[in-house]
């Protein structure tokens, strides 16, 4: 399976451009990124009072937690319309979710008044789509008050330059006009099709950017190339342009690609997990609550079918296995026993259809996933999330981690009980190297790409197929 095929990513989920973002740089990307958490506090101050006639202390705390919840907001200014009001509504459901969910659980919600509660549910949204459309309006105004169009010159015509390059052509509110390349090839050799104008070459840059008036260059130049980069910084310090440097990453699959510093010293991650700082919190809150929540409701199910897997058929009721965790620890999964055997050693069968070891109870319970639901006591300790890779047996890991690059790397993060893999039909048993491949190419796009919309978009279509999946022996 492609990485570039379309249906494979998580990106493609979201269907926005390829710049999603105008930046945090611009005053139109600040004032984007505070939309959404300013809407949701504000409509909440403006129904508070318009019921009570004040603030009470609860609604300023509950203000707090939505704009910590939600800040910053999603980008939506090169989204259609129709994707915002999708956008908007998944979040919203999400946020509010877990804030009723919390509300619930602490006993807080009777704190609130009620008329405020249901009003504010739906006036939040709409606040927020309003002042979205409010934004696209005042954009053009706002890309004006920044001042003049920002002249640009990228140095280096190879894979990530004109990736650059079309990301800053396509975006309708970047304050970057792209003037063309400096390169020492020629534009028949580079670009037949006469795509981007080249400028020059690279001796000539000092002298182009000063007779074009260039305010911006990025220099798009392999890694390897470092005297030739020191040459053309030394060649340009008589002139006032800002200099970035895109590096060449392309030669390896970015996991979480950011920059950072590491006592100062500037750094870009290559490989990482997505839950870092909030996120991360965020991630660990939804899944405690969640899981509460959960446990709560199915306790006599729970009860119930630890009852008939004891009178079904001889054996423990729960079944242990150690599975690979967070970083590659080992971890002890929780499981109702669904077959004749509790196998956890060097070799495991894999679950086939018609499987002589599986019980009458068993199979039942796999169709519908009820077997997984011991797991949630999992996720309470900690060993694994509601949403992520699925935990495979040792066995498994360690042999697919010598069959396939990148394997471990889906273990950057807690695994699952239901993940982006299972819900794009990689749920059950991979019979084939080529099906574990796909699997694993799904974990690493889920890395790439989470969102909290993302797992809530995973939680439902995982519900949806449980009640018809036959995949699952």
């Amino acid at each position: 399976m492609s990485k570039t095929d379309a249906s494979l990513s998580a990106a493609s989920l979201q269907k926005r451009p390829s710049q999603s973002s105008i930046g945090k740089d611009n005053f139109l990307g600040v004032i984007e990124s505070s939309l959404g958490p300013c809407a949701f506090v504000f409509s909440l101050w403006a129904v508070a009072y318009f019921f009570d006639g004040e603030l009470p202390p609860p609604v300023l705390i509950l203000s707090v937690l939505v704009f910590a919840l939600t800040f910053p907001g999603q980008a939506h200014l090169q989204s259609s319309l129709g994707r915002v009001i999708l956008d908007i509504t998944l979040n919203w459901l999400w946020v509010a979710a877990l804030l009723l969910l919390t509300g619930f659980a602490t006993g807080y919600v009777r704190d609130f008044s009620q008329k405020v509660l249901l009003n504010w549910l739906w006036i939040a949204p709409v606040t927020e789509f309003g002042l979205q459309l409010l934004l696209r309006a005042a954009a053009p105004s706002l890309l004006r008050m920044q001042g003049p169009i920002q002249r640009a010159i990228i140095v280096g015509m190879n894979e990530q330059g004109t990736a650059l390059a079309t990301r800053l052509r396509d975006a309708p509110y970047s304050r970057v006009e792209l003037l063309g390349f400096i390169d020492s090839r020629s534009q028949q050799r580079l670009d037949p099709a006469g795509k981007y104008k080249l400028l020059g070459d690279p001796a000539d840059l000092a002298r182009i950017v000063q007779e074009n008036h260039v305010q911006m260059i990025y220099l798009s130049l392999p890694m390897a190339s470092q005297p030739r980069i020191l040459q053309l910084l030394d060649d340009l310090k008589d002139t006032t342009a800002s200099i970035y440097f895109v590096p060449d990453m392309f030669f390896t699959d970015l996991i979480q690609g950011h920059t950072g510093t590491v006592c100062g010293m500037p750094v870009i991650s290559v490989c990482e997990t997505p839950f870092r700082g909030a996120d991360g919190l965020i991630k660990r809150i939804s899944d405690v609550i969640l899981s509460i929540l959960i446990l709560t409701l199915i306790a006599p199910l729970l009860l119930v079918l630890a009852i008939a897997v004891k009178l079904s058929s001889p054996g423990p009721v729960i079944f242990k296995q150690r599975r690979y965790g967070l970083d590659g620890n080992e971890i002890v999964v929780y499981k109702f026993r669904s077959m004749t055997v509790t196998e956890d050693g060097g070799t495991i069968v894999q679950a086939k259809k018609d499987d002589a070891r599986i019980t009458p109870l068993g199979a039942v319970m796999r169709r519908t996933s009820m077997d997984e639901l011991p797991q949630f006591i999992n996720v309470l300790q900690g060993r694994m999330s509601i949403v992520g890779p699925r935990p495979h047996a040792v066995a498994h890991n360690e042999m697919y981690r010598k069959l396939i690059k990148g394997y471990m790397v889906r273990h950057k993060v807690r695994p699952g009980i239901t993940g982006w893999a299972q819900v794009n039909g990689y749920r059950g048993e991979t019979v084939t190297l080529d099906k574990m491949k796909g699997r694993i190419d799904y974990d690493l796009d889920y890395l790439r790409n989470w969102s909290v919309r993302l797992d809530l978009h995973i939680i439902l279509k995982t519900i949806r197929l449980v009640l018809k999946d036959e995949k699952a022996h």
